[in-house]
């Protein structure tokens, strides 16, 4: 038996007991449910649009679905505006909103109901090219991502931790992913789960370098905290794509402090007792929802429905 199958036998049989320790379900008025995710090719709403499904299974009182956006600084204004219950941000880029940090122009009230992956920066480019670290960039063109994405903010701080000043481009993913490919850009810059569907078809045409970010996480670290850790992308995620060590950031589901504490309870319940079936089947393998880690949301503090559901759930 594999590692990965172990993992995800103990992982599938942790979650039925889960299941058992509460049958309460939502008992609120019916409601449409709305989670902010991200851009189209990416995991975001990938992984959003299996929530939004498996929330609408296990409670069909509340309807619930998932809707394209630039991902994390667009899903917290739209959290923030009321035109989304729920939304996928990046932890660095929520801690910045409660701070009231930029891109925020004052502090947002957000909540969390759960950390549910970890996230990738991922800085791409072309193999056949003379690029092989970020000091390299230096007067290059590179996308950091759509304006409304936490790559851009991440991408920012990375620039200023590194000492390097691109050409800097905000692109959505899929018009940087072409722009690479036909070398109107050096670089781009993703932060999403693995693999990533768009960048997995780029990498099928394009010969590709994922950048070590090694020497720029301590000054990342040193300036903005912990949130930031050292990752490996697997080596199976992207087979024809060259280096695998980069920076890793949790990817929070987030909500507004005014959220109704049995729907916040009511997607907590779904996210720890159905975490096998919220993995894109393009990740299986590289990418898991781990029931155990869920309350670790850094410095954004829990929902409480979100808190109280998983205390029940766990006894």
């Amino acid at each position: 038996m594999t590692a990965t199958r172990t993992r995800r036998s103990v992982l599938t049989g942790a979650l039925w007991l889960l299941a058992g320790c509460s049958r309460a379900g939502y008992q609120g008025p019916e409601r449409q449910v709305t989670i902010a995710a991200g851009e189209s090719g990416g995991f975001y709403l990938e992984f959003a649009r299996l929530l939004a499904d498996q929330v609408t299974r296990a409670e069909p009182r509340l309807r619930c679905s998932a809707v394209s956006t630039e991902a994390s600084v667009a899903n917290i204004h739209a959290v923030r505006a009321g035109s989304a219950d729920l939304g996928l941000a990046l932890a660095d880029v929520a801690e910045a909103a409660v701070a009231g940090d930029w891109p925020f122009p004052r502090p947002v009230p957000l909540r969390a109901v759960g950390r549910v992956y970890e996230n990738y920066l991922q800085l791409l480019v072309r193999s056949d090219g003379p690029i092989r670290s970020v000091a390299d960039l230096e007067g290059r063109r590179v996308s950091l991502g759509a304006s409304g994405s936490g790559a851009a903010v991440t991408g920012a701080r990375l620039m200023r931790a590194a000492g390097v000043r691109p050409r800097t481009e905000h692109r959505g993913l899929a018009d940087a992913v072409a722009a690479l490919r036909d070398g109107s850009i050096d670089g781009l810059l993703w932060s999403g789960g693995v693999p990533t569907p768009a960048i997995a078809g780029l990498s099928e045409s394009t010969p590709l370098v994922l950048l070590p970010l090694d020497d720029e996480l301590p000054a990342m670290r040193s300036t903005y905290g912990p949130v930031y850790a050292q990752v490996r992308v697997p080596a199976d995620a992207y087979p024809r794509v060259s280096g695998h060590s980069t920076i890793g950031v949790a990817n929070l589901l987030v909500c507004g402090s005014e959220l109704p504490g049995d729907v916040a309870g009511a997607v907590a319940r779904v996210l720890a007792t159905r975490a096998a079936d919220l993995v894109p089947p393009q990740a299986a393998g590289t990418q898991y929802l781990d029931v155990r880690t869920l309350i670790g949301t850094a410095s954004l503090p829990l929902h409480e429905g979100a808190a109280s559901a998983y205390r029940t759930l766990h006894g």
